[in-house]
């Protein structure tokens, strides 16, 4: 007989220890729970403390880090996504997830639109028109206003939202499926490195991994929400006139929270995935509106030119780092967008997992690293390309729009476009569905890793996060916009860089002793 598996492993030595007294009957590891909980809480108190001087300080606090560690991220997602197409054509991607006998429960296509799902988010409607129009406008690789800008803006949109962000949700997700579902141990993020430390992962050492991953995932999440309600504000200024102004969006959190208070209380079934199947049906119904009304050929041509470019030029914009060129451009855009990623991995990963079983690892790595990409480099391309073509070929303004006021872009450009009224309400509506659901699903998640690995903990416990997670977002909006809320997701990145970083060894470990495990069995 081969070696052990890490289950039998892990049965043998005292597992994740849940809080149990009379008085707290949930399911909660005490010091991922309150050490947690604890650091998000100070956060909030510091920045209500400081009041006017927090923005200030989160934007000090950015550029020291982003000045500073920018390298790092560059060097962490570009390691990420190598390892990922490493593994494609590795002696391990033939393992199946779950093992040699485990059967898919969902369907490619059902997979498929899932991974669509999981992809799609707020900050895609936020920035779909914001950033490739920022781009055009403004970047440090070419002209502004120019053939070769239209090119950059959407080279650099790919580089932000395609293969990068995927590899590391990729990693992560496959991580915590091949040590649930094949090695049987239980969802955390802890026990990913099993391999590598054994049984103290039971130690300060687990609980300082599982306490990285709940703050990372809560500001990561925080930081899409608030991204969200500002959006929705702006939508509603420009449609009724409704001042755009904190305390408007707080009041707009305190509402959109609730509903997602109603998800929770629902269930998954009948409360998030009806959600969600909204949520798709009614961005796709914005997306073809677009598309079919906008300049389409102009779309289709820049879809097939725009990959292509991506890709020629992936290596040398996947490394760059501003060495030569004195400005500090990357620090608002990659290394947000790089941190930003990181905080949302263990979020993003612990539902492609749930969703994966059954999986070979290579149909696992191609489906979640291309999939999403192509859905979300074709919504780019549909708003990117026709604001672009608006701005060089038709009325214009959206450059101005931009850049004068993110959130409200996405709604002056629909006015281009014939119903504007009546998109720009469909715009809001998706816009506050992507709230609800990743507010639901980022507090079920915080949830399982506070709770040790159990896989359908309390629904009070993610009522609490889900409550926590519209508080930590209301207060950054107050003590800095966009600025505060970009600071939240580089520092909570930061140190969970170095997790992910770490986690490509103990996942190659893993995945080797599985190896070796079995060639054990077959002799």
């Amino acid at each position: 007989m081969g070696s052990e598996p890490l289950k039998d492993k892990f049965s043998e030595i005292k597992t994740i220890s849940n809080f149990e007294n009379k008085y707290l009957k949930y399911d909660i590891h005490p010091w991922v729970f309150f050490g947690g909980g604890a650091i998000i809480i100070l956060g909030v108190v510091l920045t209500l403390i400081a009041g006017e001087a927090a923005n200030n300080a989160f934007s000090s606090i950015q550029s020291y880090i982003a000045d500073y560690t920018g390298w790092f991220f560059v060097l962490v997602m570009n390691t990420v996504l190598v390892f990922c197409i490493i593994l494609l054509f590795s002696d391990f991607a033939d393992f199946r997830i779950g093992g040699e006998d485990a059967e898919p429960e969902f369907s490619t296509i059902g997979w498929f639109a899932m991974l669509f799902s999981a992809g799609m988010g707020i900050g895609i409607l936020f920035y779909g028109v914001a950033e490739p129009m920022f781009h055009y406008v403004a970047n440090p690789l070419s002209e502004p206003g120019t053939a070769e800008s239209a090119q950059k803006a959407l080279q650099l949109t790919f580089l932000h939202w395609g293969l990068h962000p995927w590899g590391v949700y990729a990693l992560v997700g496959l991580a915590l499926a091949f040590f649930g579902f094949s090695e049987g141990l239980p969802l955390s993020i802890r026990n990913i490195f099993y391999p590598l430390l054994g049984d103290k992962i039971n130690g300060w050492i687990g609980n300082v991994i599982d306490i990285l991953a709940t703050v990372a995932t809560l500001y990561g999440v925080a930081t899409s929400l608030g991204l969200g309600v500002q959006q929705v504000n702006a939508g509603l200024s420009h449609l009724f006139d409704i001042p755009q102004n904190s305390m408007v969006q707080v009041v707009l959190i305190i509402i959109i929270t609730a509903i997602a208070t109603w998800s929770v209380v629902r269930g998954l079934d009948s409360g998030i995935k009806f959600l969600s199947e909204v949520n798709i049906f009614f961005a796709a119904a914005l997306m073809i509106f677009v598309l079919v009304l906008g300049p389409t050929l102009f779309i289709f041509n820049g879809f097939i030119e725009n990959v292509g470019s991506y890709l020629q030029n992936l290596p040398s914009l996947a490394t760059w780092n501003e060495t030569y060129d004195g400005s500090d451009w990357q620090n608002g855009w990659t290394v947000f967008y790089w941190g930003w990623w990181i905080a949302w991995s263990p979020f993003v990963g612990m539902f492609i997992a749930r969703v994966s079983y059954g999986r070979t690892i290579r149909e696992y790595l191609l489906g979640v690293l291309l999939v999403p990409s192509c859905v979300t480099f074709f919504w780019m391309t549909v708003f990117g390309n026709s604001a672009i073509f608006i701005e060089m070929f038709g009325s214009g303004g959206l450059a101005k729009a931009v850049q004068e006021n993110i959130p409200v872009s996405l709604f002056v450009f629909l006015e281009n476009f014939p119903l504007s009224t009546i998109t720009s309400l469909l715009a809001v509506v998706v816009i506050v569905t992507f709230f609800v659901t990743s507010s639901d699903s980022g507090s079920m998640v915080i949830d399982i890793i506070t709770a040790g690995g159990n896989p359908d903990p309390p629904k009070p416990q993610r009522l609490f996060w889900a409550i926590i997670e519209g508080v930590v977002a209301a207060v950054l909006l107050m003590g800095g916009g966009l600025v505060a809320l970009q600071t939240a997701s580089i520092i909570t990145g930061l140190p969970f860089a170095i997790v992910i970083l770490l986690m490509c060894w103990a996942i190659y470990k893993g995945l080797s002793d599985y190896k070796k495990r079995i060639e054990e069995d077959e002799e």
